[in-house]
């Protein structure tokens, strides 16, 4: 798994070089683009970055211009915005649309990095997150259409007699399908298995197939 990368976005070379030096003192990996429009250009950044240090105003396509796009584009890394020149309807604005924070130069170094840790660990469980849920929703996907209708029942509290007679077949297949189900899902329980797809808001639909 990649480092965890940050991203310094502002328009003044002096500015962007020393925060760039000061995040490297935490130990992650730092890149640092001069526009909004030049980071916008480098997916490889935007796949990586676990939170960007943004500056406001900036030529071409402002801080919070860029803002806008990435959740369009449906980037949800940590913006930490960083300016000399907020108001509180700018850092009202952007809080409102998922700013992690917003800092007023010149800012306290620490409080930075320590927000920038914050930020960090919040991007890295959220990826864990989508890691494990498009875990989930391949096994469930490994299912055949029969496998789905006896999870289905399972999950609901039927009995496997129940299961048999809502589904026209005999209780030994609804037990091989049972069986193929919690070892396809890697669970042991029937507890375990509701909470795994009550966890991911799975619904019962049909699927083409066997």
């Amino acid at each position: 798994m990649d480092d965890p990368l940050v991203c310094v976005v502002d328009d003044d070379d002096a500015v962007r070089l020393s925060t760039s030096l000061l995040i490297e003192t935490l130990g992650l990996p730092v890149r640092s683009f001069a526009s909004a429009l030049e980071i916008l250009a480098d997916d490889e950044t935007l796949r990586r970055a676990h939170c960007l240090v943004l500056d406001v105003r900036m030529p071409g396509l402002s801080g919070m211009g860029l803002q806008e796009r990435l959740v369009r584009l449906g980037h949800d890394l940590p913006i930490i915005f960083v300016s000399a020149h907020g108001d509180v309807p700018m850092v009202a604005r952007a809080m409102r649309d998922g700013a992690f924070d917003f800092l007023q130069k010149p800012f306290n170094e620490q409080a930075l990095l320590d927000r920038i840790q914050e930020a960090v660990q919040l991007a890295a469980a959220q990826r864990a997150a989508r890691a494990r849920l498009a875990e989930i929703q391949a096994r469930i996907a490994s299912l055949t259409t029969r496998e789905s209708e006896v999870m289905a029942g399972m999950v609901a509290g039927r009995l496997n007699k129940q299961i048999a007679e809502d589904l026209g077949i005999s209780m030994k297949t609804v037990e091989q399908h049972r069986s193929r189900v919690m070892e396809k899902l890697q669970v042991d329980s029937l507890a375990e298995l509701v909470r795994l797809v009550v966890s991911i808001g799975w619904s019962a639909e049909p699927k083409s197939g066997p």
